[in-house]
């Protein structure tokens, strides 16, 4: 199915930056109040300099307001220590609970979702996007906080000393400011355009990795590495127009800063020169001169790194808003007494994919208790579909499914699933031990039952094979074990957890003569357990002694019955069992 890329919400601002920060209000309240003592320790400073050059000029003591001056210098670096300190770990906190927050509603999505998105995309934002969002806690909204506080404060004092000065200083500082704000409104839209292309990147290198052997033995290296080289292009060629951007506002800055210096040096010294001001304020102007410049210059770096991560929150809310997979629906379905229910029921189902592919019209029926059904067919006549909407992976569009009885739809999914066994066609195997992959359904399940049902599919040769028995890495993606292992470890999984409906999907297709008996022997053990197996297959040799066969064709149900009812019944049936020589 193609995927489609869905573009971010470009509306998200600070105000949705509150559901992240609600959790750290009490350390944000201790960094906002630290912030603002060390604004005021910082604002203190010139006016206490002005003091010490006036003392001396006129020969008055200078200790005291030296020793109160060095205090407040010392103690102003120890409380803004301790107040980035605070920041930062506040920072790296909201990090780790959006990642949470983040990999849970991933992992909890419906089905569906992964079907329009992206692996490396979504891998892109637990990893790049949440990292980006710290900036907005640490280089963000407290720094542009306390830079006007300072700037403020600033201000303030300039006045106090000379209006003057201050009209030439903000005079400067507006040219600046407003060439800012002419290229910050491009700026956000940039860095989000940018995490995007950074999402598509990752997500052409985790296409390519994730089927490196496939693509060596099809000489596609080249052609893949040229695709992941062009993605990564256009990340750059992103990047490059931010920076662009970005080194309009550097000169801005530089403008303002030495253009508002030199003026208010110039002017002040004839000030000073005509005695409308002292050595000592001058002296305090200049100062507060860079109390108000700094702050400005670091707020216009400050505002492109925000930018940059409320694109990347953007990007992080365009999944969290995404609504979770539904445990259940509360509405009225067909239900009946357990005792008189079958295993499994299909009346009159209908699917049609979101992007209005119809894939089952009107399938219908019904698998008895401790039972084996198969349903064979030409491949996309819907059998695997069939799967996906027992275990609710998607609701069907009309009709219903009904396990003991109860529609899908109004048993809660973990309920639902615990009751099923699913085995999926070249089911994979998780990055880990053979005891992890062994017990994931079953967590709790003692190690000899674990060897036993090994055993039962034929695989105990791996726990002999090495020292480490069940504790044996597996690889990435079960890359250490053959396909006919991987498929049996996943049967051994399912097996493993007793489940009542077992689904089993091309069980066999990787087995070779030998272990394809061996599977089939397990199966039996299995199905007499007063377990029902409902069983997809292509090869119908494995099927052949099903207690009824299901036909499907183009969605729909073309035939039922036994493997000798159907060579007589079904045309269709009778054509794949010729072309596989059954008959």
């Amino acid at each position: 199915m193609l995927r489609r890329r869905v573009p971010p919400p470009t509306d998200v601002g600070f105000r949705r930056l509150w559901p992240y920060l609600r959790a750290h209000r009490g350390a944000l309240v201790v960094v906002a109040l630290l912030s603002a003592a060390t604004a005021a320790t910082s604002l203190a400073q010139p006016l206490l300099v002005g003091r010490v050059v006036t003392a001396v000029q006129e020969s008055a003591p200078v200790l005291p307001v030296a020793a109160l001056l060095v205090a407040i210098l010392v103690g102003g670096a120890l409380v803004g220590a301790l107040q980035s300190f605070l920041l930062q770990r506040t920072a790296e906190g909201l990090v780790l609970s959006t990642r949470r927050t983040l990999a849970e509603r991933m992992l909890t999505l419906p089905v569906a979702q992964y079907d329009a998105r992206r692996t490396g995309d979504l891998m892109s934002r637990i990893g790049a996007d949440t990292t980006l969002l710290r900036a907005v806690v640490t280089s963000g909204l407290f720094e542009i906080v306390s830079s006007i506080v300072i700037v403020v404060g600033a201000a303030v004092a300039m006045a106090l000393v000379d209006v003057v000065l201050l009209g030439v200083t903000l005079l400067a500082v507006a040219i600046g400011a407003a060439v800012i704000a002419v290229a910050s409104k491009r700026i956000r839209a940039l860095s989000t355009l940018a995490q995007v292309r950074v999402g598509e990147m990752t997500a052409a290198v985790e296409r390519a990795l994730s089927a490196v052997r496939t693509i060596r033995a099809s000489g596609a290296t080249e052609r893949e590495v040229e695709g992941v080289s062009t993605a990564a292009g256009a990340a750059y060629a992103v990047g490059v127009r931010t920076a662009r951007l970005q080194a309009v506002v550097s000169p801005a800055v530089t403008i303002a800063t030495q253009g508002s210096f030199i003026a208010v040096l110039g002017i002040g010294g004839s000030r000073v020169a005509a005695g409308v001001l002292t050595v000592g304020e001058l002296v305090s102007f200049v100062l507060y001169l860079f109390l108000l410049v700094l702050p400005l210059a670091r707020l216009a770096q400050t505002w492109t790194q925000l930018q940059t991560g409320l694109g990347a929150l953007a990007r992080i809310e365009e999944v969290a808003v995404l609504p979770a997979e539904s445990a259940g629906d509360a509405r009225t379905v067909p239900t009946m007494s357990a005792a008189a229910a079958p295993a499994l029921e299909l009346r009159d189902v209908d699917f049609t994919h979101a992007d209005g592919t119809a894939v089952l019209h009107g399938v219908g029926f019904v698998v008895p208790r401790g039972t084996r059904t198969a349903l064979v067919g030409p491949s996309g006549a819907g059998k695997s579909t069939v799967f996906s909407l027992i275990e609710r992976f998607y609701d069907v569009t009309a009709g219903a499914v009904l396990v003991d009885g109860v529609d899908v739809r109004v048993r809660p999914r973990d309920e639902l699933r615990a009751r099923l066994g699913y085995v999926e066609q070249d089911s994979p195997a998780l990055a880990g031990t053979l005891r992890e992959n062994l017990v994931l359904a079953a967590p709790d399940v003692p190690e000899a039952d674990q060897l036993a049902v090994l055993a039962a599919v034929n695989l105990e040769g791996l726990v002999a094979r090495s020292p480490l028995g069940l504790d044996t890495p597996v690889g990435e993606g079960g890359v250490l074990l053959s396909g006919g292992e991987r498929q049996r470890l996943a049967i051994a999984r399912t097996l493993l957890a007793e489940p009542s409906l077992m689904l089993l999907d091309e069980p066999t297709a990787s087995l070779d003569a030998r272990n394809e008996q061996a599977l089939k022997d397990a199966i039996d053990v299995a199905a007499a357990a007063d377990r029902t197996l409902l069983i997809v297959a292509h090869r119908l040799s494995t099927v052949v002694d099903c207690d009824q066969i299901v036909v499907l064709e183009d969605g729909r149900v073309a035939a039922t019955g036994t493997h000798s009812e159907l060579l007589v019944t079904s045309p269709l049936y009778a054509e794949l069992a010729r072309s596989q020589l059954l008959v």
